[in-house]
């Protein structure tokens, strides 16, 4: 069933087909999903909670299939918070949403400024022209992509996310530590 979501992911439209007509709809749309690291969801828990054997975690996220993670740009861990943390009434030291929602919108508007569109929407010939990369961040790259044998659409919305940290910092050109960063955000590890 999740499948469904791989062809308006990709193009932003649905189509559907019943008795001689065909109709398209819009659907551009951001996905936030969320899935246990494993069957009991223990899987990496500082408790050491976890039962699960390597086959049954592997089976469990088996069930996302290859190209429909590929389609998705940010794949996190994020581990369980302590209690204590949780009931801590404020994080010192924290960016307030009022803060990050003006870098948000500013490097909004370094996108539009440039392309008239958000990087999300970047054909693979404005990528190329918007993402220009030095000789050591274009080598950092292709390490990557081949030790995490990335597809050429994963490759793709890892130079999006890049190009998009490098807007949120304010700068001009694509860095070796954006990529990186980009990069990390493409890997689900067992926590």
């Amino acid at each position: 069933m999740l499948e469904v979501l791989r062809e308006p992911l990709e193009t932003g439209q649905i189509h559907l087909s019943r008795a001689r007509q065909r109709v398209t709809y819009p659907a551009r749309f951001q996905l936030i999903a969320a899935m246990n690291p494993c069957p009991c969801g223990y899987l990496g828990d500082s408790n050491a909670r976890c039962h699960c054997s390597a086959e049954q975690v592997q089976r469990y996220r088996q069930r996302i299939s290859g190209p429909l993670l590929d389609r998705m740009d940010l794949q996190l861990s994020v581990p369980r918070l302590p209690g204590a943390d949780m009931l801590k009434p404020d994080h010192q030291g924290a960016e307030t949403s009022a803060t990050i929602r003006q870098r948000v919108e500013a490097a909004r508007q370094r996108q539009y400024a440039r392309r008239g569109k958000c990087n999300s929407q970047l054909s693979a010939t404005e990528l190329a022209e918007d993402c220009r990369l030095d000789s050591t961040t274009q080598a950092l790259l292709s390490q990557a992509a081949e030790r995490l044998q990335l597809s050429g659409r994963g490759l793709h919305r890892v130079l999006k996310v890049a190009r998009s940290i490098a807007d949120l910092g304010g700068h001009d050109d694509i860095s070796s530590a954006h990529v990186a960063e980009a990069l990390q955000y493409r890997q689900i590890t067992a926590a």
